[in-house]
């Protein structure tokens, strides 16, 4: 039998770092920092104009370099090492990453795992590059903070553990509710078309799916004020990714979305058409809505993510933990921005440093560089607090 190719070690990071994309979760923390670890940094947007306001308007002006973006020009800018970051839709990720490994050049997003960004995250393992994926907010921060939890559980309780609960809640709401108890911080469509995404998850001991999420909604209560919570994509592979113990039997786990209370009921005629499924109808209702409840910059957002985590023995022995973000936007700078662009910064300067693995990077999924993670982010403003 033949031993396995041994993964080579990590292409040496070049110092400059690519940013894509000029939306509203491209936050001036996060580029800030990035400004501070790299050598340079480039922001591409759809024309150079677009770009250097976006850096103007983040307050970066002469720090960070704007450029018009287009595969072709990228393909010419990005040389060994480089870092390049999409904050486009993860439609357009694979083709990045195929840039990156025809260039020797490492790749980052904040969103999930897709089968095309596998397959090639094992390209680039081959060829010493870092594929660093789902480090933004959710998925990202929510990660270090489970894989906190279970750490912890573990330490205290050991791997053996009866009537498991793990819960994680995400959710960029309005600071001041309206009567649609909802702002749009990404793609009205797309918020849409992940309501009719079936969920996947766990409850009383056996999977369960949810075809219409919304459904499933229930009530949440964090510090005296009223929450709605409803599971989202398919929690039950974070079991594993969470390194929850064999040994444990897990009576609940959740991965899910946040809303302020009444959400259910105020978004009853948004149903109406996600449940019919014609896309055309509900690509128009997504541009009603966006023009409806368009985002001003008189608004401020926030961003609630609550991760919870219960355990006992059958000795008797019991254990609880959980982590809530609570973050306002302000006027220099939407929570949304900060929650997402930060922590991904955070791990582009772990890539700049030469201290992640080439291949298949998730936020840490190691507790020790979860905790690693979760400081750096404290020393940045955000800092979840901790109830036992």
């Amino acid at each position: 039998m033949s031993e396995p190719t041994p993964t080579p070690a990590p292409v040496p990071a070049s110092g400059t770092v690519h940013w894509i994309g000029t939306g509203l979760s491209t936050g001036r923390t996060g580029l800030g920092l990035l400004r501070e670890q790299a050598g340079t940094v480039l922001l591409w947007g759809r024309t150079e104009e677009r770009a250097a306001a976006r850096i103007a308007e983040l307050g970066l002006t002469g720090t960070v370099s704007p450029r018009a973006f287009d595969h072709e020009a990228l393909a010419a800018e990005v040389r060994p090492g480089d870092v390049v970051v999409s904050m486009l839709p993860a439609t357009e990720h694979p083709a990045l990453l195929r840039l990156c490994l025809d260039a020797g050049a490492h790749f980052a997003c904040s969103s999930y795992v897709s089968d095309a960004l596998r397959e090639g995250a094992q390209d680039a393992a081959r060829a010493g590059l870092v594929v660093l994926t789902e480090a933004g907010l959710d998925p990202g921060i929510d990660h270090l903070l489970a894989h906190r939890l279970v750490a912890d559980a573990r330490a205290a309780l050991g791997d053996s553990a009866e009537d498991v609960v793990l819960t994680s809640y995400c959710g960029g709401i309005p600071a001041e509710p309206n009567d649609f108890r909802y702002r749009f911080s990404w793609a009205p469509y797309g918020v849409l078309a992940a309501l009719g995404s079936p969920a996947r998850y766990i409850e009383d001991g056996a999977e369960r799916t949810a075809p219409r999420p919304w459904e499933a909604t229930r009530e949440l209560r964090l510090g005296g004020e009223e929450f709605e919570v409803y599971p989202n994509r398919d929690s039950v592979p974070f079991v594993a990714q969470y390194g929850v113990p064999d040994g444990w039997r897990t009576r609940t786990f959740v991965r899910g979305t946040l809303r302020n209370a009444g959400w259910r009921q105020a978004w009853e005629p948004v149903f109406a058409t996600v449940r019919g499924g014609d896309q055309a109808e509900i690509a128009a209702l997504a541009k009603e809505l966006a023009d409806r409840y368009p985002t001003t910059p008189a608004d401020r957002d926030r961003v609630v993510l609550a991760v919870a985590l219960t355990a006992r023995t059958q000795a008797g022995e019991s254990w609880r933990g959980e982590y809530v973000l609570d973050l306002t936007g302000t006027e220099q700078e939407s929570a949304m921005a900060r929650c997402v662009s930060l922590p991904l910064a955070l791990g582009i300067t772990r890539v700049l440093a030469g201290a992640l693995p080439a291949g298949l990077n998730r936020a840490a999924e190691d507790p020790a560089e979860a905790a690693r993670w979760l400081t750096a982010l404290a020393g940045h403003g955000l800092r979840p607090a901790f109830h036992s």
